[in-house]
């Protein structure tokens, strides 16, 4: 039997190159009208029994190709549990290998978040108690822009995720946190609900998470560089969030990402905007802490440099929120990697994780909700 491979399914994406024995050279497509591109998602079959080794002939080229070394990719035969594989970054290229105890496997550059299980997300949440469900309008490629509301206070609460598509564990998370905001039982999800309204956007790109995009959106546009001037034709998810946003205003806001390279969870504020000042700043920076002391899955060492005052870059989300509303506005970052300071060898950072940090998430913020 040959061997055979298949993207050609919700969030797929590699192109075969080459077939030789053992050893299978593949290439990843960039983003649409992009050359962002790094994540992958494709199935093979044909090869049980054999141990077959997969090249990214063009990993060197990838947007962020300093993530590679120290990256393993995820495997999975029932497409529920995705495990690591080994791997080695050389010379442009990124290798990892699959020994075949089945007839099928699907690997990606991180466990996937599929559109069809985004549908499922929404129909399950929009049918809970004190949820209600909002189609803020549509997408180039026609797909819905879905927002699940909650809760009965006077704080405004933003929760969005996955500005970019192949990003996938922003949704994870997102999925997470509203299991335990739409928990009957859990005291911090009772007290934020009586204390705020939360506004979820579980994804943000629905067009780029379909089509197996890195980054960017039907047309080859960064959302997270659109907060400044989003317009319906180039930006329209960006364009109907801030305006639903400015329809309640912005009281927190979380922005919720993956990093290629950095192997920890951390957070990103908005240090550098026009309207800084310590006391919101101190806001941000108390969350951080106190996160960090919640859970073991959150650190404070790592992350990205904070830009010098007045060099905020307001087209990024968190700066536009915290200078337009006076909102303590973040980025929250997760690995591809894992999370060095408490890895699990098995299966990496995964979605467990994802949503063991969205619970530690709002139990911080259920501590200091009356402060913001």
């Amino acid at each position: 039997m040959s061997i055979q491979l298949n993207a050609a399914f919700d969030s797929g994406n590699i192109r075969l190159i080459d077939i030789d024995g053992d050893t299978v050279d593949v290439e990843i497509v960039a983003d649409h009208q992009s050359d962002f591109f790094q994540w992958f998602h494709f199935r093979v079959s044909g090869a049980k029994g054999r141990t077959l080794t997969f090249r990214i002939v063009n990993a060197g080229k990838a947007a962020y190709a300093f993530g590679w070394p120290g990256y393993r990719a995820r495997v999975s035969t029932d497409r529920a549990a995705w495990r690591l594989t080994d791997g080695n970054y050389a010379d442009g290229v990124f290798s990892f290998s699959h020994s075949f105890d089945g007839d099928v496997a699907w690997f990606a550059y991180f466990a996937p978040y599929s559109m069809e299980r985004h549908a499922d997300l929404i129909a399950r949440m929009a049918a809970k108690p004190g949820v209600s469900h909002r189609e803020l309008g549509q997408t180039l490629d026609g797909r819905a822009m879905d927002l699940l509301t909650l809760g009965d206070g006077p704080k405004q609460v933003w929760l969005y995720a996955r500005q970019h598509p192949g990003e996938s564990m922003a949704e994870w998370w997102a999925e997470g946190a509203l299991e335990k905001l739409t928990d009957p039982d859990d005291a911090a999800a009772q007290a934020l609900r009586a204390k705020a309204t939360f506004h979820v956007i579980p994804n943000m790109n629905p067009d780029g998470s379909f089509r197996g995009h890195l980054r960017t959106n039907a047309a080859g546009v960064n959302l997270n560089r659109e907060w400044h001037t989003p317009t319906m034709e180039r930006s329209p998810e960006v364009f109907l969030v801030r305006a639903a946003m400015d329809e309640t205003g912005v009281d927190f806001a979380m922005d919720v990402h993956g990093d290629e390279a950095i192997p920890a969870n951390f957070l990103a504020g908005f240090e550098g905007i026009p309207g800084w000042t310590d006391e919101l700043g101190e806001k941000y920076y108390a969350f951080g802490r106190k996160l960090a002391a919640t859970t073991p899955l959150f650190q404070l060492e790592k992350g990205y440099e904070k830009s010098a005052p007045g060099q905020a870059n307001l087209s990024m989300s968190t700066n536009q929120l915290a200078e337009r509303f006076g909102a303590v506005s973040m980025t929250l970052e997760m690995p591809f990697k894992d999370h060095d300071p408490s890895p699990e060898p098995e299966f990496g950072w995964s979605p467990d994780r994802c949503k063991a940090l969205a619970h530690a998430c709002l139990d911080t913020l259920a501590g200091m909700i009356d402060e913001i």
